[in-house]
């Protein structure tokens, strides 16, 4: 349990583990192994913070996997897997000690991992009547003093502020690692294999025999007996019974309330076995901001069924995760993935993303290439990396420095020739060529090699990193025990809280200035567009160009290209090309096709040549404290509007939208506001007669003129569910004369209303464009003015 320090001050408190301040309060962490072994099963790892403990986190430049005091990471996260990763190696268990919290915000601000034989556990066993203690426990911990320490940059990185390497105790060969706490888990194939044969009637004890003859040896298994035993007992049920009507139930409940929640079973409702999948309204409608990349999860096991929870997520102009939607599956068949799919897509306006991020799965890929064509497919390189641990353990187990070479090899080579030639010199060099599972990854290599991936967008800030918008969305709300019924409480926590995060990096954005780091007009160019979070990234890239060198090399016409490099490293160097008269510039890293920011590289070369401030072109709309506003995606939201015309929810969810969305317009001027009055005015004078006649208005968009001529003089005109003939009535002729007047007036007033809202929309359109070249007009006047 975490506590707040107390503390009579507002400034953040912060202390060093290796020389705490009388006045600090530490917010520890008691947890014993042993209950630890007792309690939870650990068959399940979750995706990304918590799979990473079984990940490796590599520092760019950094092959010996051993910490040091000023390592810097990109999360806490990054920081815990890495040590974990190093205690693999080294022979011993980790667990989290102790935190701090800021007294601002609690959030984290330093976190300490340690040995797991750290400390003296404290005697919490009760006597029985017997004086006995019930449960006589082995002493685990020997107060071992091995730790590593991290906190909070104000750029947002972790950096390591202490590290003790020294052990007390004698530490665990390689064949029995997989005995410590923090490396067991119980993998896939595992999972698989443990069903079939827990299917047959095979017990605990047989299973284990089974499992070590099939991995060659208990060291390659990963996980114990007790392990085995603690995943059987978790998935004895297979039958979702009762639950499942329960989350219908509730789904159902949602779009009562709203509308444009929508929702769809695979096959009959009243099945107890069926796909399902849910899409709020905040949802879609943030696919229409940030829907150019996605990441399709399926680590998840959401329940004691072993069902997948998969949801759909992007990643929002701050940089954190955002939920486009979420299914629970019956199973992974290529059926009801290739069902899902469709379903998403068509809740999602038709309108399929640029990029689309999903594990390294064979039954997913065939999937997404049937349903996602023109969808660039990248598999996630940590759930490679995970795979790896259990494909070559018996590689890793021999040569503890192969992983971090394999890491070097895929993050840090610059280009196909380099990855490739380095990838067969490392398979060589250990003997591993002809390794099937190698040969499978090799060849997908364009799925899920980054130097095959920088060309395509993927919302992401660091190639060699992984990012903390790539955690999963309700990491910390779901897990393997979580219950359906549970789940339904969890899920709407978990958006409560994801949405709170959003409100408040939003009022951080515009209700407080960033530090500017240089007189550059760029950087406060910036510090104007950019959300808070993308502002650090970029400033950070614009700081380092002060230790580039750009050189011209070539002269082509209007485009000149430039090396450059590092003071020092002229070695590693960079190509810019850069087009002074389109303002056009590219980079060989291709870090802003790739991030949608721009490089150190070219704002290198922006330096040289008197760039001053950003050309438009490279301010993503996605990426600004203004991504909701405006029509940043018009046409992907008159897609939503024309896609499902004859659902109900669709209908009322787009009706509210192009509503709200005139409000926000209209108000602006006094012109636009009686523009937006008088067509609001014609369209509510429009929908009274059509429902006055019963919704079959004769004339809308002209389809009454075609059905009248169809019908000819003898045809009966509709109100309601009555028929009235003509003959009928004295006065129907002058009803009929009274309805085609109405009818030619209506039709003025729609083109009217159409013309004014193309009018609006290109006044809008402009507006947008122009506020982005603005900033380089004010700033040209002031250098001429100084001049």
């Amino acid at each position: 349990m975490e506590f707040e320090p107390l503390s009579m001050g507002n400034e953040v408190i912060e202390f060093d583990m290796m020389g705490i301040a009388d006045d600090a309060v530490d917010i520890e962490h008691p947890v014993d192994e042993e209950d630890l072994l007792d309690s939870s099963p650990v068959t399940v790892v979750a995706a990304s913070a918590s799979a990473s403990a079984g990940e490796v986190y590599i520092p760019e430049g950094d092959t010996n996997l051993e910490p040091y005091e000023g390592m810097e990471f990109e999360s806490e996260e990054a920081a815990k897997a890495f040590y974990n990763s190093y205690a693999r190696r080294v022979g011993f268990s980790t667990r989290v000690s102790m935190s701090r919290r800021s007294r601002r915000d609690g959030a984290i601000i330093q976190r300490s991992f340690v040995c797991a034989k750290e400390g003296f556990r404290v005697d919490k066993d009760k006597p029985g009547r017997d004086g006995r203690v019930k449960r006589p426990r082995a002493e685990t911990r020997v107060g071992c003093k091995a730790m590593l320490v991290v906190k909070i940059q104000d750029s947002g990185r972790w950096v390591v502020s202490g590290f003790v390497k020294e052990h007390n105790h004698e530490l665990v060969p390689p064949d029995k690692v997989h005995c410590l706490r923090s490396h067991r888990h119980v993998s896939g194939a595992a999972k698989s294999l443990i069903d079939t044969l827990q299917g047959a009637g095979i017990g605990p004890s047989g299973i284990m025999s089974a499992l070590i003859k099939e991995y060659g040896g208990i060291s390659n298994v990963g996980f114990t007996e007790r392990d085995c035993r603690n995943y059987m007992r978790s998935s004895r049920q297979r039958t979702l019974g009762g639950d499942t009507q329960l989350l219908l139930d509730y789904l159902r409940n949602m779009q009562a309330e709203n509308p444009a929640f929508v929702y769809a079973v695979q096959g009959d409702e009243d099945q107890c076995m069926s796909n399902i999948f849910w899409a709020d309204p905040k949802a879609r409608m943030n696919y229409t901001y940030f829907g150019d990349t996605i990441t399709f999860d399926t680590t998840y096991r959401s329940n004691r069924y072993r069902l997948p929870f998969a949801p759909f997520t992007g990643v929002n102009n701050h940089g954190q995760p955002v939920l486009f939607g979420c299914a629970l599956l019956i199973n992974e068949s290529e059926a009801s993935f290739v069902w899902l799919f469709k379903t998403w897509l068509a809740a999602m306006s038709g309108s399929p993303p640029v990029s689309i991020t999903t594990d390294h799965d064979r039954v997913i890929r065939l999937a997404v290439t049937q349903v996602f064509p023109m969808t660039r497919h990248r598999f996630c390189k940590w759930h490679i990396f995970k795979e790896c641990q259990e494909k070559l353990s018996h590689v890793l187990s021999g040569h503890p420095n192969f992983e971090a070479e394999l890491h070097k090899c895929v993050n840090l080579t610059e280009s196909i020739e380099e990855f490739e030639s380095c990838w067969f010199s490392l398979i060589d060099r250990y003997y591993i060529r002809e390794h099937e599972w190698l040969q499978t990854i090799f060849s997908d290599r364009r799925q899920w090699v980054p130097v095959y991936l920088r060309d395509t967008f993927f919302a992401e800030m660091s190639i060699t990193q992984r990012s903390d918008s790539m955690n999963s969305y309700f990491d910390g709300y779901v897990n393997a025990s979580t219950t359906l019924q549970l789940f339904v409480k969890q899920y709407e926590k978990a958006l409560e809280s994801r949405y709170e995060k959003e409100v408040k990096a939003d009022y951080d954005t515009i209700n407080t200035n960033p530090f500017l780091k240089t007189p550059s007009p760029m950087e406060k160019q910036a510090a104007e567009l950019y959300t808070r979070k993308l502002f650090m990234k970029f400033q950070e890239e614009l700081v380092e160009t002060l230790t580039f060198l750009a050189t011209k090399i070539e002269d082509q016409d209007a485009i000149s290209i430039y090396r450059v490099a590092k003071f020092g490293e002229s070695h590693k160097a960079y190509s810019v090309r850069f087009n002074v008269r389109e303002m056009k510039a590219t980079c060989s890293c291709q870090m802003f096709e790739f991030s949608g920011l721009l490089c150190r590289h070219i704002l290198t070369v922006f330096r040289v040549t008197n760039v001053l401030t950003l050309p438009p072109r490279y301010v993503l709309k996605r990426w600004t404290r203004n991504a909701k506003s405006g029509v940043i995606l018009e046409e992907r939201a008159n897609d939503l509007l024309n896609s499902s015309r004859e659902s109900l929810t669709v209908r009322y969810n787009n009706l509210r939208h192009e509503a709200l969305k005139y409000v926000d317009e209209g108000v602006k001027t006094i012109d636009i506001y009686n523009v937006a009055v008088a067509a609001l005015q014609e369209a509510a004078d429009r929908v009274a007669l059509v429902k006055k006649n019963g919704g079959k208005m004769a004339s809308v968009n002209g389809f009454g003129r075609d059905e009248r001529s169809a019908h000819g003089n003898h045809s009966s005109t509709s109100f309601g569910d009555r028929q009235w003939g003509l003959e009928q009535s004295p006065s129907m002729d002058d009803q009929d004369k009274k309805i085609q007047k109405l009818s030619r007036q209506l039709e003025r007033a729609l083109r009217k209303c159409e013309v004014y809202r193309a009018n609006l929309l290109s006044v809008l359109k402009d507006i947008e464009e122009q506020k982005l070249q603005l900033s380089v007009k004010v700033q040209n006047i002031k250098l001429g003015m100084k001049d």
